[in-house]
């Protein structure tokens, strides 16, 4: 799939676990692990937005395309 999802770089960059982004967003770990694993089909804004608040980053820094 060229669009990447690049969640584990961001959480390792704000020193935050799964868990804890799982809490303070509102969204399943499971949820969350089908994202950050790249399996999701797609993704709401809603939960773009927020899990972009809580990280405090740009969508960009979450999505990345490359193409084939």
């Amino acid at each position: 799939m060229p669009i990447i999802i690049n969640l584990d770089v961001m959480l390792a960059r704000r020193k935050m676990s799964l868990t804890e982004l799982s809490e303070r967003v509102g969204i399943t770990m499971s949820n969350l692990s089908i994202l950050k694993t790249g399996k999701a089909k797609a993704i709401r804004l809603e939960t773009l937005e927020a899990i972009c608040k809580v990280l405090d980053c740009q969508p960009g820094d979450i999505l990345e395309f490359r193409g084939e």
